[in-house]
């Protein structure tokens, strides 16, 4: 059973899909663990770290893939890497398969077996794979840090000789995990922290962290949460009050963080070009959602923009900018799910077809595309 970890070839992803505490215990699992030589450097972990776990050191990509029965991803293998894999290889890493139904054919035409671990139901058992979490925990934390430093003020009160410096006010839009940590963190810093969220229970969360809730709080917004605890898209009529609301709360703060996403679709526009220009010059906006289109009307994604002096930051990759704690948080949560496909007494893989997470995550089997999601049209 060879597992074999690939440098990964996107230019803006410096995280790495297992650390030596995951080698070590893949090889405790009857493993060989191969790395391909670099591949944890923008995180930090040197090769020899790896050595030193007990892991194979490979030249290439080529070297590392040749014959691996495992191998694990943070994002989806390009054409180049997919050439290099064995059929039935079975590849585990965040996929992003939606809206990408060609890339998800390529990993079925070359009999991939292919699980898309940010489909991971949230269930009791499967929440240390969630690596949506994991990862959105770290980009709502650094979501405030990179605001605070676009910012050109002081986030906490502060009282001197010279005079009391006022508190930041810090406005987060999505009270998910990466807006929970955002609340968090920006307490933590000492701001007034205000949040929003079109899901009932985000309500009691946000209070619970020491912030202001502000929403419309009518019969729509009450039926606002799908069974799996994602925000429902809403109507335009919500929409517009929401957007009433928020206007005129937005042209008041100092810093706000918008993380809204809905999966499979867009990111939201939350905020609108006016509400941008109703804010102070020197305000900073922050969007999480720039990768899916932005909830910010005027984002650039890999790019700060400024648009009447106030600075809307446009990061892509923003776990990746922790890249040592994100990749260690990450290959944790790969690690955890591909304890599920090995029989640990036989060491060897055992995948368990009907077992809910499989079904959950599984894109490809056997040449085919077999997650009823992604079937292909037409």
């Amino acid at each position: 059973m060879l597992v074999a970890v690939p440098a990964e070839t996107q230019a803006d992803e410096s995280r790495v899909a297992a650390s030596p505490e995951t080698v070590r215990k893949f090889i405790a699992l009857g493993a060989t663990v191969r790395v391909q030589s670099g591949a944890g450097l923008a995180s930090g972990i040197p090769d020899a770290d790896f050595e030193a776990a007990g892991a194979g050191i490979a030249g290439d990509a080529a070297a590392a893939l040749a014959d691996a029965d495992i191998v694990l991803k943070v994002r989806r293998p390009e054409a180049a890497e997919i050439a290099l894999l064995k059929k039935g290889a079975i590849v585990i890493g965040t996929l992003d398969p939606y809206g990408h139904d060609d890339a998800v054919k390529a990993l079925a035409d070359a009999g991939i077996v292919a699980f898309a671990t940010e489909l991971t139901p949230r269930i009791t058992r499967a929440q240390v794979m969630d690596v949506l979490s994991s990862q959105a925990n770290l980009a709502g934390y650094r979501a405030v840090i990179d605001g605070a430093a676009e910012y050109g003020r002081a986030l906490p009160m502060m009282m001197t000789a010279a005079g009391t410096v006022p508190a930041a006010r810090v406005f987060v839009m999505g009270a998910g995990v990466a807006g929970l940590q955002a609340i968090a963190t920006a307490r933590r810093l000492g701001a007034i922290v205000t949040a929003t969220d079109v899901r009932p229970a985000a309500k009691e969360q946000v209070e619970s962290l020491g912030a202001k809730f502000i929403a419309v709080e009518d019969e729509e917004f009450k039926q606002a949460e799908t069974a799996g605890g994602y925000a429902r898209e809403m109507s335009d009529a919500y929409k517009q009050k929401q957007a009433d609301l928020v206007a005129a709360h937005i042209a008041k703060q100092d810093i706000v963080i918008t993380t809204a996403l809905i999966p499979g679709r867009p990111a939201p526009r939350l905020v609108s070009d006016a509400m941008v220009r109703s804010m102070r010059p020197g305000s900073v906006i922050v969007d999480l959602a720039v990768e899916r289109g932005g909830n910010v009307e005027g984002a650039q994604p890999g790019a700060v923009a400024v648009v009447d002096g106030v600075k809307i930051v446009g990061h892509l990759n923003v776990p990746g900018r922790l890249a040592a704690t994100a990749s260690a948080l990450y290959a944790k949560n790969l690690l955890a799910f591909a304890e599920q496909l090995i029989d640990k007494e036989k060491k060897t893989i055992a995948v368990d077809w009907d077992d809910e997470i499989v079904k959950a995550t599984a894109l490809t089997r056997d040449g085919a595309v077999i997650h009823p999601a992604f079937q292909p049209k037409g």
